[in-house]
């Protein structure tokens, strides 16, 4: 069973938020995907000496590239390095599959279920190199096997972290917010549920995602994201589409945040991230996720709203979770469960943060400004201090401040 990765899958889980508005062009692309379909006739045809020729014409071309096209087309020789592999244990030379492989996992292979499911390497599964080669691909590619290593926080944990703040509805900028949107009117005259959903949809209808561009958008607040956005006709950020409903959810009263999401990532080679919404409803006494980039929220078997914490809870136990029927990326790719929080959340899940003062233009980098985040760790994580940490630019006087703290209670408590 070969690995068969197009440019635009290469893509979705490469830099960027699940998924790029459009994908790069660079010559390079042509030349390795013309290399990619005649890898797959060697493999075809179990002819190895021309696989590895046509391996190591890709790998010069890729070593003359750029340091961020490099980052971007990395994904070819993470497929090619991988079918190389299967050609040789097909035909028996284990030695050189298993180095290949090896290779393909420098590369940045990390499908451990894939690996563990391919027939093509029944001649050496049971290999000791094998072993310890799918023994690193876990440990940092079976994303569930990971978050359950990561299950714990301490509640004990006594490092002092500042008080989330929630700005209220009647702020200027708020105000403006929901009368300019006709936030009400979006909304609807359903129970809070439904109002929150209904404004999901239609942030996410309004802008969209795109994961792989920069936007150019220097205001970060909702009123700058939605005009500078339809104006130019281009998609922003999954953080930019999680300010511009964060900040509709202040203005209709409700308390907000935006949760960043990260991977473990203790190789330091995973670029990706993801950035989602968390909404208080007090009728449900709970905080639920709600994601713009991709229209999702998820419920139990109850058909009950689930918040980040629920979720992430219910990923490590294998307890049953629905994403909404109508979840999609940009109204063109249907979101399901299994990859939504299967695969992409359950890497993403490990650890988060979220900005502590939830407010209109918050993280807007103006001078003379201090940003804070507080940082959510499992007490796995292998970088748990200092405390906290100031970074300071001295042309803006612009500091970000960043605290820490395993306290998951303490991270989600809505009194403070």
């Amino acid at each position: 069973m070969k690995l068969k990765l197009t440019l635009s899958a290469i893509i979705i889980f490469s830099g960027g938020s699940l998924f790029a508005q459009n994908a790069p062009t660079n010559p390079f692309d042509k030349f390795a995907n013309n290399q990619s379909g005649l890898i797959q006739k060697a493999y075809d045809k179990r002819d190895d000496a021309e696989g590895l020729k046509l391996m190591t014409e890709l790998v010069v071309k890729y070593r003359e590239l750029n340091a961020d096209d490099k980052r971007t087309y990395k994904g070819y020789l993470t497929n090619n390095w991988y079918n190389v592999s299967c050609l040789y244990s097909l035909i028996n030379k284990k030695a050189e599959a298993l180095s290949t492989l090896d290779s393909a996992v420098h590369y940045g292979y990390t499908n451990y279920r894939h690996l563990m499911e391919d027939s093509d390497f029944a001649n050496i599964k049971n290999e000791q190199k094998f072993k310890q080669i799918a023994d690193n691909v876990r440990s940092v590619g079976d994303y569930k096997y990971i978050l359950q290593k990561a299950e714990k926080f301490n509640a004990k944990d006594t490092r002092k972290i500042p008080v989330f703040t929630y700005q209220p509805a009647s702020n200027a900028n708020l105000v403006a917010i929901r009368k300019n949107f006709k936030l009400d009117s979006i909304a609807g005259k359903g129970d809070e549920a439904s109002k929150a959903i209904n404004i999901l949809k239609w942030v996410h209808n309004t802008v969209n995602h795109d994961g792989q561009h920069e936007s150019g958008i220097t205001k970060i607040n909702a009123n700058e994201i939605i005009s500078k956005a339809t104006a130019k006709k281009i998609g922003v950020s999954c953080g930019e589409l999680a300010t511009t409903l964060n900040e509709c959810y202040l203005a209709m009263g409700w308390k907000s945040r935006k949760v960043y999401c990260f991977p473990k990532d203790s190789l330091k080679v995973d670029y990706d991230s993801h950035v989602i919404n968390v909404v208080y409803l007090p009728t449900l006494s709970k905080w639920v996720w709600m994601d713009p980039t991709n229209n999702a929220y998820v419920k139990d078997e109850n058909n009950k709203l689930l918040s980040v914490a629920e979720v992430r809870e219910r990923l490590i136990k294998n307890q049953p979770l629905f994403v909404n029927d109508d979840a999609n990326w940009n109204n063109r790719q249907k979101i399901t469960r299994e990859f939504y929080l299967d695969n992409y959340m359950a890497k993403n899940l490990y650890r988060m943060y979220s900005p502590l003062r939830n407010e209109y233009d918050y993280e807007t980098r103006d001078k003379n400004k201090t940003i804070t985040y507080v940082n959510l760790l499992p007490v796995e994580y292998f970088k748990q201090s200092p405390d906290k940490t100031e970074e300071k630019n001295d042309l803006t006087n612009l500091t970000i401040e960043r605290y820490r703290t395993n306290n998951a209670d303490a991270f989600w408590n809505v009194d403070k």
